[in-house]
């Protein structure tokens, strides 16, 4: 079950963290996975590494907040092959209130996180209709549904994408084309890591402990973990399932009491 055999998928942001492991799996679960990155390097050593563990994955430098590069790349993979999937993970994140956001870190986690979103989403949605249907999964958070400290920026951008899946979802019910979104709590990435030893040097190991227990779990999700859930939201299994955001956040939503 919840194979992706024949399938073509591109991940945006799929060379880490989240990505990565969405990548991965795609891959091992049969699919043939297009890299969407800025850093080439990065893209071309992990689609080596899949390769070289019996894969199929190919890197595209691409930065999604410039339309034209997005256009141009997925008008290429479509000339070559039929797309079946597209999960929209890149992004970035921002640490502020409205107070302490300037215009030009609003404007970058919008143009990133938003437009990104948007530009993916235009240019391959009249593939999946002239082709008759495909998947779509955002990368959303739970910050798109309930207040998280200091994340105003990070906030407004996921809840946008949540709404956007709602949106197209509606849309495009009639052409076979399913749209669901993720929406994960604190995930152990290296970003996390990054994170903490800048801001809290010295104090990681307690800070980590700190941000994992804010779970009711008692700890962060692992990449691997979100990356099963998008496996099945993209396979033939999940074929009733639209329009849906799924919560993967070890109880913080429902269970933070």
């Amino acid at each position: 079950m919840f194979r992706l055999d024949n399938k073509v998928a591109i991940v945006t942001g799929g060379a880490s963290g989240i990505g990565l492991s969405i990548s991965r799996l795609f891959a091992k679960q049969g699919a043939a996975v297009h890299i969407f990155e800025l850093n080439v390097d990065q893209a071309e050593r992990e689609a080596d590494l899949i390769n070289a563990n019996g894969g199929e994955a190919y890197f595209h430098q691409v930065d999604v907040s410039k339309q034209r590069e997005v256009k141009k790349a997925i008008d290429k993979i479509a000339k070559e092959n039929t797309i079946d999937i597209l999960v929209n993970n890149a992004g970035i994140a921002h640490i502020g209130t409205v107070e302490t956001t300037s215009e030009e870190d609003f404007d970058k986690v919008f143009n990133v996180n938003v437009k990104g979103t948007y530009n993916c989403l235009q240019a391959l949605i009249p593939h999946f209709r002239a082709k008759g249907g495909g998947v779509i999964l955002n990368i959303a958070s739970i910050a798109a549904t309930v207040g998280i400290p200091d994340r105003f920026a990070y906030s407004m951008s996921k809840g946008a994408i949540y709404t956007m899946t709602l949106q197209v979802a509606k849309d495009y019910l009639k052409h076979n084309i399913r749209c669901n979104s993720i929406s994960p709590a604190r995930v152990h990435t290296p970003f996390v890591d990054g994170f903490l030893k800048k801001t809290y040097p010295g104090k990681e190991k307690e800070m980590f402990d700190k941000l994992s227990k804010t779970q009711p779990i008692g700890r962060m999700a692992k990449p691997e973990e979100i990356g099963s859930l998008a496996v099945y939201l993209c396979s033939d299994e999940a074929g009733f399932i639209t329009g849906c955001d799924y919560l993967i956040d070890g109880g913080f939503v429902k269970l933070n009491n």
